[in-house]
């Protein structure tokens, strides 16, 4: 006890120091309300502060340091508001230590237990994990909380009423004073948004904890606050190899933005093992791509000579000058893909029902079991414009605004239409990459620099890469202005549904945007160009572009693999390097008399960047793009788990930094999970199995191989030890054509890739019976491979219980204990009372 009313002696003289108190030095500052002196509209504002004072707030008003148009109003809860509110938000606090009970299984483990701590004695200790001893005492997770009651505040473990309220829930109690506050006369004129967005207010924030940086060191004279305490052992970048401290992000950034940390932890930690299976395909093709069959047989075909895969300007090519791509293919389309894509679409599902374990885990430590968000206010838009038609709120009772139904439809199908045409804008964007590639490719081809016109193909597929990235930032860039006008067209009611429409559309868009190039080279590209002397052409004009002799999946990879780069380059960039120029450039228009000492730090705060109007939409949705992109193609890029593991890595301290240093301290908002974002991310685990079966079957050259190998190949008939049953695959996979008929006064005959009749075949250059071998193979191992995948991963989601069984009994036992706890207590209480007034103690309940 002593060392722990210590802690909050050194909590109390942190907050002093940081200059976070009000002018007499003793009230603390809870939260900011920002202002203009210029803006008219103050009797707005001095109905509102009377209101807040009314309601048990103590203001204080201070003009800005640098700016004299600004003026800050400092908000302080005093005790008995803060405990009339808490009480009425059902807040959950600490009033009795946790004492584990045991039983005949956890005795009988002991010994066993003590046999592995010995062990873990012995072994070096782990470098990724946090000194604890370097962490404030988190007192919530080792006490038994109930809903704080003023009638039974003699239960409560209160050492010290200044810091028995955490700050988080100190300023999330004054924000609900705020947005229920009255500032005008009228059922709708309520609340802190509205007056920001009517510009009575300019801003409203809780402050930070003070400065993140010290000239102490943090090893020898301690954290001065929360705030460097994060900073320290957590936004920096040498602490990218360690553990996040997610108690204390919790504590100071509340458990909205810290169930985003843990997620994102998660998916990193999870990404370990896809990245070394990914990394051991690609190594497996690289050890044994020297003895690949096919590779060894294109390489040596000197005197196979390839038609020409434009009309004009390209001439005869000899099959082994193919010899380079050939081998950088079977890198990525090896004996291990099929392996890879079934482990990535289970680690899919291991990765999600182990998150929903884990997110339960977290619930309970940091007390959400029992907590439910309050009735949401309404937006003001929604608001304003159904003020005229009301219905009473089955939930509080009173009359509010209603939405009719057929107006919902109609503005729901106008927003669905709004979603298909910024789809079909997306469709267009990607023929117009298409038309482009198949107008530069003749160019590439007769191009004057010999290392162009010798790869004529891979420059075609390069620049048309580096053009569909551009122009998927540039539309990106749309979709947010018309994915926000569609929302607010749709008049949502509360602000989680806007949230939550918003960020589908912007998963929509960004996704379609994202992919649907990647899904044209993927089950587009040279399916339909038909063959030589009858080509298809676009327009009558532009030849169809045929795949390079060795395959399709060259130009997947590129586009993946550049797109995934150049992105995650891209948001890295706009995540810190913006907010520390914008930053940069508020610190540069500070008079230069000024000195940084002398600003408070309210002020310090206010020149910082506020969180995104969004909240997390755009933290989240930027992973779970990357997810999709570690999924749904990961048969023909086995590496990109490997890249996502790199980037996050990066991600955890980007986003730490950004939150600790970069942005004002946003409304530690509370949250038991990660939302509609959940949902998306099991739809895209669904997708993932489709669209990696598609690959394997069409895109890679894995069937034909396979149908050759037990069908057409030499181990057909008979099978002998030794015996290479790809040998000859290269020839088979060749159709013969007549270059007399081309008209050009050549003799002989060129090879393209497709299974049909030579030209002295009775019916030549029709589908072979083998053609279609292959397509009924390919048809089957489809439904085959989504079948068993699909089964696996629900017998997997089956095994695996959403709450772990320890846990589970643990919150019920704890349940029955609190219960007991309470009753004790009380009791206890009674019989404190009765022999102060002198009269006789009972032992049991009066």
């Amino acid at each position: 006890m002593a060392e722990m009313r210590g802690e909050r002696e050194n909590d109390m003289n942190y907050i002093a120091s940081s200059g976070l108190l009000f002018k007499d030095g003793k009230k603390r500052i809870d939260y900011i309300l920002v202002y203009r002196k210029s803006n008219i509209q103050y009797d707005k504002r001095n109905t509102f502060e009377k209101n807040l004072r009314a309601e048990g707030l103590m203001l204080e008003k201070e003009p800005a340091v640098a700016n004299p148009d600004i003026m800050f109003i400092k908000i302080h809860i005093p005790w008995d508001t803060l405990c009339k509110y808490a009480e009425r938000l059902n807040i959950r606090m600490p009033f009795r230590k946790k004492c584990y009970y045991t039983d005949r299984s956890s005795k009988s483990m002991g010994s066993v237990q003590n046999y592995f701590r010995r062990i873990k004695k012995w072994m070096s200790q782990n470098p990724m994990v946090l000194d604890k001893s370097a962490f404030p005492h988190l007192e919530e997770s080792d006490c038994y909380t109930g809903p704080f009651s003023r009638a039974r505040i003699h239960h409560f473990i209160i050492n010290n009423k200044d810091t028995f309220f955490s700050n988080a829930t100190r300023s999330r109690i004054v924000y609900h004073m705020l947005q229920h506050t009255k500032y005008e006369n009228g059922i709708s004129k309520v609340g802190i948004c509205k007056l920001i967005n009517n510009g009575s207010y300019i801003a409203a924030f809780p402050p930070h904890e003070g400065a993140y940086k010290s000239s102490q060191p943090i090893k020898t004279h301690g954290p001065q606050n929360n705030r460097h305490l994060l900073y320290e052992r957590w936004a920096r970048w040498g602490m990218w190899y360690k553990h996040q401290p997610l108690d204390l992000i919790r504590l100071y950034f509340g458990e909205k933005i810290g169930l985003y940390f843990a997620w994102l932890g998660w998916y990193t930690g999870m990404l370990i093992p896809a990245a070394l299976v990914g990394l051991c395909v690609f190594f497996y093709g690289i050890f044994t791509m020297n003895a690949s069959q096919v590779s060894q047989e294109i390489c040596k075909a000197t005197e196979v000579f390839m038609c020409p895969l434009c009309d004009k300007n390209c001439s005869l090519q000899r099959l082994n000058e193919s010899c380079i791509y050939a081998k950088v293919t079977y890198l990525f389309d090896n004996g291990g893909t099929v392996f890879f894509a079934i482990f990535m679409a289970i680690w899919a599902t291991v990765f999600l029902e182990f998150w929903k374990r884990r997110r339960s885990t977290l619930t309970y430590t940091w007390d959400l079991i029992e907590w439910e968000e309050e009735e949401e206010t309404l937006r003001p838009q929604f608001e304003a414009k159904y003020y005229k038609m009301e219905r009473v709120n089955p939930i509080s009772g009173k009359p509010e605004p209603h939405q009719p139904s057929s107006d919902k439809v109609t503005r729901l199908l106008v927003s669905i239409s709004g979603i298909f045409f910024m789809i079909s804008l997306v469709i267009t964007a990607v023929f117009a990459v298409v038309v482009y590639r198949l107008v530069v490719m003749e160019q590439f081809a007769s191009f004057k620099w010999n290392f162009i016109k010798q790869h004529w193909q891979f420059a075609t597929s390069a620049a048309a890469v580096c053009i569909n990235f551009v122009i998927i930032m540039a539309l990106n860039l749309a979709y947010e202005k018309i994915a926000y006008l569609l929302t607010n067209l749709e008049y949502p009611r509360t602000e989680s549904e806007w949230e939550n429409s918003f960020a589908l559309k912007m998963f929509l868009f960004q996704f379609v945007n994202l992919n649907s190039s990647i899904f044209y080279i993927a089950f587009f590209l040279g399916r339909f160009v038909g063959h030589p002397g009858n080509y298809n052409k676009l327009f009558n004009r532009w030849r169809l572009e045929e795949c390079h002799p060795s395959g399709c999946l060259i130009d997947l990879c590129l586009q993946m693999g550049v797109i995934m780069f150049l992105k995650q380059i891209w948001n890295n960039f706009m995540e810190l390097g913006y907010p520390l120029i914008q930053n940069w450039w508020s610190r540069h228009k500070i008079k230069r008399g000024v000195q940084d000492a002398s600003i408070p730090q309210w002020e310090n705060d206010w020149n910082l960047q506020p969180m995104n109007i969004h909240g997390l939409m755009d933290e989240y949705l930027e992973m779970v793009l990357q997810f999709g992109f570690t999924t749904i193609f990961v048969a023909a890029f086995p590496l990109a788990p490997l890249l996502a593991l790199l980037n996050n890595i990066i991600e955890i301290r980007l986003d730490a930094y950004k939150f600790v240093t970069q942005w004002r301290r946003p409304l530690p908002a509370r949250a038991t999970d990660i939302g509609i974002w959940y949902g998306i991310l099991e739809g895209i685990g669904i997708l993932a199995v489709i669209t990696n079966a598609f690959v394997i079957a069409i895109t890679s050259d894995y069937i034909p191989r396979f149908v050759y190998e037990y069908k057409y190949g030499p181990c057909a008939s008979r099978f002998e030890y030794g015996e290479n049953c790809l040998k000859g695959y290269v020839n088979n996979s060749l159709s013969f054509f007549d270059l007399s008929e081309l008209g050009v006064g050549k003799s002989g005959y060129c090879r393209y890739r497709d299974y049909r009749g030579p030209p002295w075949s009775s019916k030549p250059y029709e589908f072979t019976l083998q053609y279609w071998h292959i397509l009924a193979a390919r048809l089957a191992f489809i439904i085959v491979f989504e079948h068993l995948v699909f089964g696996i991963k629900s017998f997997i989601a089956y095994l695996i219980p959403d709450v772990p069984k320890n846990l589970y009994d643990r919150i019920r036992r704890e349940k029955y204990l609190v219960q007991e706890m309470m009753y004790e207590a009380e009791l206890e209480h009674l019989q404190q009372q009765r022999r102060k007034s002198g009269h006789p103690v009972h032992h049991e309940w009066p």
